[in-house]
């Protein structure tokens, strides 16, 4: 029991866990929405598309979570810009200009002294170096995409079973569409000082994706979500403790270790149950004219709002 307390005795160990778990809620909220539409290949290349501005941010002695949000904003509008050409798909612009925003980046920091530290930092982050003033970013992260969660809600659900059906419904797909990313873009910002842009994927897919195997509400995946976020944050943090490893990719290995038992749980539990393994859709039914529409699949476990 000592060695499970002893790392969180620690003061800046009690700041990482904090940031970890607000960092999972946040992953959580977004994460759920880009495991629902299939936007893993986006999320990973915002998450990397901010390092222009993390770069220049440093070079001039500015805000890096400044920097990073401008950076990531400008990948979003771009991905929308592009995506409009009936001659490119969606894919395809976002691997353009994933690669452009990476090389440029990458030029940036090459300019710096300190070229492989920063590099480093930004690539795989420092969870045991955040700061209070960090904990209050990733606070207020939260509360604000709580708000488009809920708020946006009914627009996401549609949105993520037909655009169409969305603006039949009068729910304004494309303002819909431009809230989500702006969530997602939220979730990567926030979380790339804690475990990196390589890494903050493994928060963002992974606990959703393990979420998904077993609940049916979209409420209830977020939770789940945020819940084996948390789980993966304290397991990461207690192994490096212990085995002396990188605390931000012990975290997102541990959340991509938990997805893989989860999944391994789920088959196992289906074929004790008997009959064909049966898994909820990425995409739900039509939701009804509704109030509160809900997300149905064709399946036995069917995911709902």
């Amino acid at each position: 029991m000592e060695a499970l307390i002893e790392p969180f005795g620690v003061t800046f160990v009690q700041r990482a866990l904090w940031a970890g778990l607000l960092v999972s809620a946040i992953c959580a909220i977004a994460g759920t929405w880009v495991v629902l539409r299939g936007m893993a290949f986006l999320g990973d290349a915002m998450s990397h598309g901010m390092l222009p501005g993390v770069a220049l941010a440093s070079l001039l002695g500015q805000s890096l979570f400044l920097g990073a949000a401008l950076a990531a904003g400008a990948m979003a509008a771009g991905v929308t810009a592009l995506s409009r050409s009936p001659r490119l798909s969606q894919d395809t612009s976002i691997g353009l200009l994933f690669v452009g925003m990476l090389s440029v980046g990458v030029i940036l920091v090459s300019h710096s002294a300190s070229y492989a530290v920063d590099l480093t930092a930004f690539l795989f982050g420092d969870v045991l170096g955040v700061r209070e003033q960090d904990l209050l970013h990733l606070g207020l992260s939260l509360a604000v995409a709580l708000v488009v969660a809920v708020v946006g809600h009914r627009s996401f659900v549609a949105l993520a079973f037909d655009p169409r059906k969305a603006h039949t419904l009068g729910l304004a797909p494309r303002t819909a569409h431009f809230a989500l990313l702006g969530l997602v873009t939220l979730a990567v910002v926030a979380s790339f000082h804690v475990v990196g842009t390589l890494l903050v994927f493994g928060l963002l897919i992974a606990p959703p994706a393990a979420a998904l195997l077993w609940a049916r509400r979209i409420p209830a995946i977020m939770l789940t979500a945020a819940l084996l976020g948390g789980a993966a944050t304290f397991v990461g943090l207690l192994v490096s403790w212990h085995w002396g490893t990188a605390a931000g990719a012990t975290i997102a290995a541990a959340a991509v270790v938990f997805f893989f038992v989860s999944a391994l749980a789920a088959a196992l539990h289906a074929r004790l149950a008997g009959g064909p393994r049966t898994e909820p859709s990425r995409y739900p039914d039509s939701p009804a004219p509704a109030p509160t529409p809900s997300l149905t699949t064709t399946t036995e476990r069917p995911v709902t709002s």
